[in-house]
């Protein structure tokens, strides 16, 4: 394997990230192209090849692996650009997405509605059946009922339908029945069976990520194929994997049947890549990270070398948004990033987001039609940005035009334009840290004691301030944190993950019922690695867990099992323990008396593909210095800053703030009283 591509397509930019097997890494950078995703990737890997010294059909030609990102999924679901979607359920509990889990902040504040369902009520279909807690069957299944029901939503023009009946994780056998009857009289829409995407209890949850799967399951199964095949025309001929919202990998054909774990998948790596990061530079095993996009501000967070994960992945905010209950890399977003709007509110306000320019017609300054006034817009006019240096000189930023935007603004607001650009930049900010805020300080983590890890096109810009108002003293923004994302996927391994349903007390355990659960995770684990070749040359682990809670407790908690298998007094003693342990980390208390009751078992297999070797990667530096000054602004007045070309610092060399460094695809802004250093990786280390 010559080659390792990792392609990254987020709202605004597709980023590439290239390493050979020499360990040289470079990055292309390209707009997205939203009609068809290649033309884009196709526009970034041109701009790698060519730093590689290569043409894009060798590089194509020699690579053995492509990992692909995206946030095509996360961005239909929030903007509701997804599938005419039946939701399909047992008679008598048709409010099962309207009910929904939790309701909203501030139940008795009647300033808003309450959230509607992901599906709407009028799309939701009974089906006569009923199976019991226990799987016995109640109610047999109505097959003539159900076969005119699929003739109907037939009709009707449905394109998806999530099933997800009463108990079928106790006994699957109607919801399997429902799906091939929809096969039968249906088989252009696309079904999503609860049973088997998410066979957990907790009615909602299940309910609410199977409805999420099947709404997006005929964009992505197109999305992925169209991706897939476009690759190989072009001359690709290795393998093909794609991030998953768990930090690793997989194949394609797992999530053209299983869409839903591409959810927030692009984001999940940025915390992969910045653990990898702050390692590399020898900074600790606490580390935030944060990725600054061109839609969207997205904030991860690493505890004693672990990724922080989390159940419970919300979409479009927490409680008034949609809930997937899948494990995914806990990255908290909010609507702030490079293509942010800046606007007045009614009551004379200046705002900025959550509305994106994204990359059509992009902000004011690309001269594409967009007339709205930016963060980048912004970013230009206080001199931080060199508009004849915009991804290395391929793309020519207009001034004039992002003047006209943010002054528009500045005369609505009676200031100066500087000081209207630079209340954007502020504005943006505040957004910023209080997403970092959400997910350190509101749960116990002190962010001073912490590295900063950035990335993101636009992170080089302001993350400075940020950092000082958090007490962070020590910023790494890795050489290549134009491509975060994909960078993450470098250093990513394959992951796969199944679950299992076996509800079992500690005092009165189910032996055979665990046991039955855990087989079949591990037989739908070996079915998984054998489809996939690059796997047999890694190295494999798998580790199991359980979501467990005392006996009178509402909410799980997850326990490692300290045993592949559970068969005897001592090992069910061993998962006691390991209760008891996490139950005490995260609540500071401990029930020794109290009996455990288990619900869901979980398996997760992760093949290593060898940890990214990026050695080779060093700065051939002709001479260290600045190449000019360059007029900007930072609340006092213009003040002329050297500015510095990346190429032309060689390991070691330090500068001091005010100033300005420019790589070919992102800016690093050095404020006035910190300090940049460039490491023997190559990367920037910011102290302040």
């Amino acid at each position: 394997m010559e080659y390792k591509i990792s392609v990254d397509t987020g709202g605004t930019f597709t980023d590439v990230v290239v390493q050979n097997d020499k360990g040289k890494v470079v990055i292309g950078k390209s707009l997205t192209t939203p009609d068809r995703i290649f033309e884009g990737m196709r526009g970034a890997m041109q701009m790698a090849a060519g730093e590689l010294g290569v043409s894009l059909e060798d590089l194509l030609s020699h690579a053995g692996l492509l990992i692909y990102g995206t946030t095509r999924s996360t961005n239909a679901i929030v903007q509701g650009k997804v599938a005419k979607t039946a939701f399909l359920t047992t008679r008598g509990f048709p409010d099962i997405l309207v009910t929904r889990e939790g309701g909203k902040f501030g139940p008795h504040d009647f300033s808003y509605d309450f959230p509607k369902p992901y599906i709407a009520r009028r799309h939701t279909f009974e089906v006569d059946e009923r199976v019991s807690s226990e799987g016995e069957i109640v109610t047999a299944l109505d097959e003539t009922n159900t076969r005119e029901l699929a003739r109907h939503l037939l009709r009707d023009g449905f394109e998806a339908a999530a099933v997800c009946l009463l108990w079928s994780i106790a006994n699957p056998a109607h919801e399997l029945r429902v799906g091939e009857i929809l096969a039968e009289e249906a088989p252009g829409i696309a079904v999503s069976l609860s049973h088997i995407l998410v066979p957990i209890v907790r009615e909602y949850r299940r309910a609410s990520t199977t409805a999420i799967d099947a709404s997006i399951k005929p964009l992505m199964q197109n999305h992925l194929r169209e991706m897939q095949r476009d690759l190989v025309d072009a001359g690709f001929a290795g393998d093909v994997l794609v991030s998953t919202s768990a930090g690793g990998c997989t194949h394609v054909a797992d999530l053209i049947e299983k869409p839903v774990h591409t959810v927030k998948s692009g984001p999940a790596m940025a915390p992969v890549a910045g653990r990898a990061f702050s390692r590399m530079e020898g900074l600790g095993e606490d580390v935030i990270i944060c990725d600054t996009g061109g839609t969207t501000f997205d904030v991860g967070l690493v505890r004693d070398g672990e990724l922080k994960y989390t159940r419970e992945t919300w979409l479009g905010g927490q409680w008034m948004g949609h809930l997937t209950a899948i494990s995914s890399v806990d990255v908290r977003s909010v609507g702030a990033g490079g293509g942010s709007i800046a606007w007045i509110d009614n009551g004379g306000l200046l705002r900025v987001g959550p509305m994106s320019a994204g990359s059509v017609p992009g902000p004011a300054c690309y001269g594409k039609g967009g007339d709205k006034a930016t963060v980048t817009d912004a970013a230009l006019v206080l001199g931080y940005i060199d508009p004849a240096y915009f991804l290395g000189g391929r793309m020519k930023l207009d001034v004039d035009a992002a003047k006209a935007a943010i002054d528009t603004l500045a005369n609505e607001l009676g200031i100066s334009l500087e000081r209207t650009a630079f209340a954007i930049i502020n504005i943006a900010n505040e957004h910023m840290i209080n997403a970092i805020q959400d997910i350190t300080v509101a749960e116990g983590f002190d962010p001073s004691e912490s590295t900063l890890v950035a990335g993101g096109g636009a992170a080089g810009i302001n993350i400075v301030p940020i950092a000082r108002e958090l007490g962070v003293k020590t910023i790494i923004l890795p050489k290549t944190a134009s491509a975060f994302s994909a960078s993450g996927m470098q250093f990513s391994d394959i992951i796969f993950e199944e679950s299992g349903n076996c509800v079992t007390t500690t005092g009165r355990f189910d032996y055979d019922g665990v046991k039955s659960t855990l087989d079949e995770i591990d037989a739908r684990l070996d079915k998984a690695s054998e489809q996939l070749t690059v796997a047999s040359s890694g190295e494999i682990r798998r580790e199991y867990t359980v979501e467990a809670r005392y006996l009178t407790q509402v909410w799980e908690l997850d326990a490692a099992l300290p045993d592949r298998r559970i068969e005897n007094a001592q090992d069910v003693q061993g998962l006691i323990d390991a209760f008891h342990q996490s139950h005490e980390r995260v609540f500071a208390v401990r029930d020794d008396t109290a009996q455990v009751e288990c619900l869901n078992w979980r398996g997760r297999m992760t093949v290593t593909l060898g940890a990214a070797d990026w050695a080779g990667e060093k700065a051939a530096a002709s001479r260290s210095g600045s190449s000019g000054t360059r007029k900007s602004y930072f609340g006092e007045g213009l003040t002329d800053v050297p500015v510095y070309r990346g190429q032309d610092l060689a390991p070691g060399y330090t500068i001091e703030g005010p100033a300005i460094i420019e790589e070919p695809t992102t800016t690093v802004v050095v404020y006035p009283g910190s300090t940049a250093r460039v490491s023997p990786n190559s990367n920037y280390i910011i102290s302040l």
